[in-house]
C-alpha cells in the first residue's frame, strides 16, 4: 500500500549541501581511523546454530537477492544453516529494532542499509534504537547506484526530455520511494533540487510494491537499484533515462551518468553487516573475516557485476567510523531539504 502523495519543497541551501558530498566518500576514507577493543570471549566453535540474517525489505529486491546469497554461501562454509528472515516495515525500523534488542552473540545479524542505519536515524525523532550506539559493525557488502527509471508510457526518452516534460507540467509527475528519509526518496530530491523541477513523492512499504506500481503505470518513475529496475529495463518494462554514480554502470553502459546532464548530481548507497552491541569481539572478527573472505570470490563479483553492484569488504572499524561520520554529514543535508524529523505512522506496523 502506499502513503499518501506528498509535494516536497526544498529549501534554499540544499544544492549546496549535495554539491558538498560529491568529495564525501573520500573525506570518510580519509577520515577512517581503528580503535582497538579487548576481546571478551574466543570465538571458538561459532557458529554451533543456525544464524540468522535479518533483511528490512520485502523478498526479491537488491537486499533481500543479496542477503540470501551471503546465506548460502555462509552456509556452506560454517556448515550450519543461514537463514533470512524479512521483517519489512517502519520505514526498516521493525528490523533494526529487532537485531539491537537480539542476544549479542553473533547469532541475529542485520543486512543493515544506509537508509535503516543513517538515514532512519536522523528523520524519525521516536527509533527506540541508536545506529551507533546499539550495533557492532561487522564489515561493507556493497554499494551501488540508483538507476533513474521510468514507465514506457511517459513521453521522456532522456534526463533532459523529463527534465523538459516536468517543467511543462509542475507537480503532475510521480516519483516513488520505499519510504519518507529513504535513499530513493532523497536520490529523487536530489534530482529535484538540481533540475528545478516539481514532482510528487509517493511512498511504498519496500521496493517491491514500489516497482509492482511503477510497472502498472500508476507512478511515472523511480530511483532503483538494480536488481528489481535492471531486468525490467531489459525485458522492455522499463525505460532506464540515468544512473546516480559518479560514473556510467558497468552492468548498462549505455545509459549516461546523470551527472553528465546535471552537473553535481552523485549519489551511491552502501549496504552492511551488523550484530547486536555487546557481541563478543572474537565472534566479530570472525564473522568479518569470513564475510570478507566471500565478498572478494571472484564469483560473487561475477553474480552481481550486472545489477551495478560493487563488492565492499572492510574491517569492522571502517563500517563503524562511516556511520559515525555519515549521520552529521546527511543531518544537514536532510535539514537543508526541508525533511523533518516525523514520528512512527500508525500504519507502518501493519
Amino acid at each position: 500500500m502506499r502513503t499518501p502523495t506528498s509535494r516536497f519543497t526544498p529549501a534554499p541551501g540544499l544544492r549546496r549541501s549535495f554539491q558538498g558530498l560529491a568529495g564525501f566518500t573520500a573525506l570518510a576514507a580519509a577520515c577512517l581511523a581503528p580503535w582497538g577493543a579487548s576481546a571478551q570471549s574466543t570465538a571458538g566453535n561459532f557458529p554451533e546454530r543456525p544464524v540468522r540474517l535479518i533483511v528490512a525489505h520485502t523478498p526479491g529486491g537488491l537486499v533481500d537477492t543479496f542477503a540470501r546469497y551471503m546465506a548460502q554461501n555462509l552456509s556452506a562454509k560454517w556448515g550450519q544453516p543461514v537463514v533470512v528472515e524479512n521483517k519489512p516495515g517502519a520505514n526498516q525500523a521493525i528490523a533494526n529494532e529487532h537485531v539491537a534488542r537480539s542476544p549479542a552473540d553473533g547469532y541475529t545479524l542485520l543486512v543493515g542499509t544506509q537508509t535503516g542505519l543513517v538515514f532512519n536515524a536522523i528523520v524519525r525523532n521516536d527509533l527506540p534504537f541508536d545506529p551507533i550506539r546499539d550495533f557492532a559493525p561487522v564489515s561493507g557488502l556493497f554499494t551501488t547506484p540508483f538507476y533513474l527509471v521510468v514507465n514506457p508510457k511517459v513521453p521522456a526518452r532522456d534526463v533532459n526530455e523529463l527534465v523538459a516534460l516536468a517543467k511543462s507540467h509542475p507537480g503532475k509527475l510521480t516519483f516513488a520511494s520505499i519510504g519518507v528519509g529513504s535513499a530513493h526518496q532523497l536520490a529523487a530530491e536530489m534530482f529535484k533540487t538540481l533540475t528545478g523541477t516539481d514532482i510528487l513523492h509517493v511512498a511504498y512499504k519496500g521496493s517491491a510494491p514500489a516497482m509492482t506500481e511503477l510497472l502498472g503505470g500508476q507512478v511515472d518513475m523511480m530511483f532503483e537499484g538494480g536488481a528489481s529496475s535492471l531486468p525490467n529495463v531489459r525485458a522492455g518494462k522499463l525505460r532506464a533515462l540515468g544512473s546516480t554514480g559518479k560514473h556510467r554502470s558497468e552492468a548498462m553502459p549505455d545509459v549516461p551518468a546523470i551527472g553528465e546532464t546535471v552537473p553535481g548530481y552523485e549519489l551511491t548507497v552502501w549496504i552492511g553487516l551488523v550484530a547486536p552491541a555487546g557481541t563478543p569481539q572474537a565472534v566479530l572478527d570472525k564473522l568479518n573475516r569470513d564475510t570478507v573472505e566471500v565478498l572478494e570470490r571472484r564469483g560473487t563479483h561475477d553474480k552481481f557485476a550486472s545489477l551495478g553492484i560493487e563488492m565492499m569488504p572492510t574491517a569492522r572499524t571502517e563500517l563503524d567510523q562511516r556511520i559515525r561520520i555519515e549521520v552529521p554529514q546527511w543531518t544537514k543535508v536532510m535539514r537543508d531539504a526541508g525533511i523533518v524529523p516525523q514520528g512512527r505512522n500508525k500504519g507502518d506496523d501493519k
